[in-house]
């Protein structure tokens, strides 16, 4: 398992060899520092905790500083995860680049989608409208409750809210072509986030 931290900056489109159009999206990929080696004796599972993007001192706090000065860094605005590694290959305070991944290779990338603020059940859901005719008087409501025991919605009832901003993760994306001079991966599809948002990437897991 590898894996690294980035920045989506967008979408663009390559051809391959055979001449089709391959739409991409563009990931600064790095570069990241180690700035923590975690093991099964000290923290019960093995990981390194991997730091992207600085962060100006004033604006990080105490415990923040102090946590990236061990490992010889500056304060990181993204800092997550990755399991299932070879702690043996990773050393505290050492910078991981787009390089660790190969053209061909597969990943899965995880981020936050976009919010779309208040929604409601049309366009959060899917569902149908009703009769949009004069005399209905019901075009885009969430429709009727069912059998509603004890005044109280049931779990999971499809109504509107709060739609986007979840962590996705899309699977199976294939790495096109790797500047490793600017630390960019072109990965083949959509990813989640706007631009400019951060990402994880890491070896797949179904391939």
């Amino acid at each position: 398992m590898k894996g690294i931290l980035g920045k989506k900056l967008g979408m663009t489109q390559v051809f391959s060899a055979e001449g089709t159009v391959i739409p991409v999206t563009v990931i600064e990929a790095g570069p990241c520092v180690v700035l923590q080696k975690k093991d099964q004796e000290n923290d019960g599972y093995e990981a390194i905790q991997l730091g992207f993007a600085d962060k100006k001192e004033k604006r990080a706090t105490k415990p923040a500083i102090g946590h990236a000065k061990k490992a010889g860094a500056a304060p990181k605005r993204y800092i997550r995860e990755i399991r299932g590694i070879d702690l043996g290959a990773y050393e505290l305070g050492a910078e991981v680049k787009a390089d660790l991944f190969a053209e061909g290779e597969y990943v899965d990338v995880t981020g936050i989608s976009k919010g779309k603020g208040f929604a409601g059940v049309i366009k959060r859901w899917g569902q149908s409208t009703g009769p949009m005719s004069h005399g209905s008087r019901y075009h885009r409501g969430p429709g009727s409750m069912g059998s509603i025991q004890a005044n109280r919605v049931p779990k999971g009832k499809r109504l509107p809210g709060h739609m986007g901003s979840d962590t996705k993760t899309i699977q199976n994306l294939e790495i096109v072509r790797i500047d490793n001079e600017r630390n960019v991966l072109l990965v083949k599809g959509s990813i989640p986030g706007a631009k400019n948002s951060f990402v994880k990437i890491k070896s797949s897991v179904k391939k």
